[in-house]
């Protein structure tokens, strides 16, 4: 057995384990959380195993499923795949941790939580994994149950509507790549006298389809793409499945899954229809800087935290988007890492976000005020978090949106200028929310109730009130965000590990889209 099939099969397994112990709540919790701890020592093994300076794809493992239409069972990693797996392998046992003590709806164990977070952990890595195209496509569908029944059995009040949601937008987009997929299979039936779902073998042949052929089969598999990323107008499940969905399921769902869809345009969209995917360039680029600049001003004026980090994520995306199809190799180098680095933003944003709702009870940002001075720790915690989130030089998100934005502006100078003014919007929205909850004086309903309990301090700004008792951030909440912490301020400094890995595979797939890096053309990068 390989390393990459261990990574799918190990969650799996341990949810099978975790689900027996449902009714023994701590036997559940400390089995998953020991799963997810493997996963990981699995995934730094994978990493050291895996040779950038090697072929293409590597830890491959294949098996046939259904050979009269060539279909297969096969997993293999690229650089770009690797670095979405280390990151579901590092967020997941952090998830855990933040959900030890949660409160869950009535009914609901913590055995069944925890055992669907691991199976989503093994479907969301056999995605990235996937090489043959039918099974990327099954697993694309499959992977929407655990979810569905994530956001809406332990979501919110309107947790089901928001599952169905989530669910039917990216159901349909799955179906329509389908119909992409179908008519790949059949276009290398009808040019070789034989269909094919392998990604390696299909990838030649569309590259010499002609354009009208790429046309289609590129929009099939960019609208499922574009759906999860997720690309404005597709973007409208996030806000409400991020409203809706336990902190640790928005952390999955905001830092991860929606990375299917980025990672479709590199490992399918752009190899498997390069004319097309030039062609229809521009319309996706204005896409990326209207989701740029949304996203900010949808930011700039959200009243819930969970809906704020959903608006924010829609920007990033736009610059993900953006250096894709700038189509230069500094820039896409860039979009990859802002994949990695958007999770590890952003899962300690929500993760940090997730404790302060956890202390006032209210997902209403008019509901805090003046944190930092009861809680120092957790205010300190939010400011890296939101530095890392406008890009401050010096956190890990600087360097991939610089490389952004200096490998798009050979090609692309007005959408690069135009998504320039995200940055400046994003350093008004973060400062504000985090002045809102953390500077001034104590305030807020969330904080601040009529009724003094053990611990409640009198508030001597209104008479008969009393401030309700908020700890500072306990043990286990320093060693669920230390870990993220680190790697904000370390990737920061340092980021050439992840570049290392990243660079051969992004220079790969602009071989395979036959584009010429106009920067090494005027004499290197």
């Amino acid at each position: 057995m390989t390393l990459l099939l261990a990574l799918i099969l190990l969650p799996l397994a341990g949810a099978v384990a975790v689900g027996l112990l449902r009714r023994n709540a701590p036997a559940a919790k400390w089995t998953a959380l020991a799963v997810s701890l493997a996963e990981f020592a699995l995934a730094i093994a994978a990493w050291a195993a895996y040779d950038p300076a090697g072929p293409r794809l590597q830890l491959a493992s294949s098996f046939e499923w259904i050979p009269a239409f060539d279909i297969r069972v096969s997993f293999a990693v690229d650089g770009i795949a690797l670095v979405m797996v280390a990151v579901i392998a590092l967020l997941m046992p952090l998830v855990l941790g933040f959900s030890w003590g949660e409160r869950l709806p009535e009914g609901r164990s913590h055995g069944g939580f925890f055992a669907l977070l691991l199976v989503e952990q093994a479907l969301t890595v056999a995605v990235f994994a996937a090489t043959d195209v039918f099974l990327f496509y099954v697993l694309f569908e499959i992977m929407l149950i655990p979810m569905y029944f994530l956001i809406g059995g332990y979501g919110g009040e309107r947790g089901k509507y928001a599952a169905v949601k989530f669910f039917l937008y990216s159901f349909l987009g799955g179906l329509i790549m389908l119909a992409s997929a179908i008519g790949a299979y059949a276009y290398a039936a009808k040019t070789t006298g034989q269909g094919t779902f392998d990604w390696a073998t299909l990838a030649p042949i569309l590259a010499d389809a002609p354009i009208s052929v790429q046309v289609w089969i590129f929009l099939g598999f960019f609208t499922a793409f574009a759906i999860k990323a997720p690309l404005v107008p597709l973007h409208t499940w996030l806000p409400d499945a991020a409203e809706q969905a336990p902190i640790g399921v928005a952390v999955i769902v905001v830092g991860v899954l929606d990375k299917v869809g980025t990672f479709g345009f590199l490992r399918y969209s752009l190899p498997l229809t390069p004319d097309a995917s030039q062609l229809l360039a521009p319309l996706v680029l204005v896409l990326a800087v209207l989701g740029v600049l949304y996203g900010s001003l949808q930011a700039f004026g959200q009243t819930d935290l969970k809906r704020f980090i959903a608006y924010v994520s829609i920007a990033h995306f736009g610059f993900i988007a953006l250096g894709i199809f700038a189509y230069t190799s500094q820039a896409q180098v860039g979009a990859v890492s802002y994949m990695l680095n958007h999770s590890l933003a952003t899962g300690l944003l929500i993760l940090v976000i997730g404790m302060i709702i956890a202390r006032g009870g209210s997902t209403r940002i008019a509901d805090y005020g003046g944190m930092a001075k009861i809680t120092p720790l957790l205010a300190g915690t939010l400011l890296i978090a939101g530095l890392s989130t406008l890009s401050l030089p010096g956190t890990n998100s600087f360097i991939s949106e610089f490389l952004v934005l200096m490998g798009a502006f050979p090609t692309q100078p007005v959408y690069t200028v135009l998504a320039t003014i995200g940055m400046v919007l994003a350093a008004v929205y973060v400062l504000r929310l985090y002045q809102r909850i953390m500077q001034g004086p104590v305030r807020g309903d969330a904080l601040i109730g009529t009724a003094g309990g053990p611990g409640a301090v009198t508030d001597p700004n209104r008479p008969g009130a009393h401030r309700a008792r908020v700890l500072d951030l306990q043990p286990r909440e320093i060693a669920v965000l230390t870990p993220l912490i680190v790697l904000v301020l370390a990737l920061g400094v340092y980021p050439k590990p992840v570049l290392d890995v990243i660079t051969p595979s992004v220079g790969a797939t602009m071989s395979e889209v036959g584009v010429t890096d106009p920067v090494t053309s005027q004499g290197g990068n």
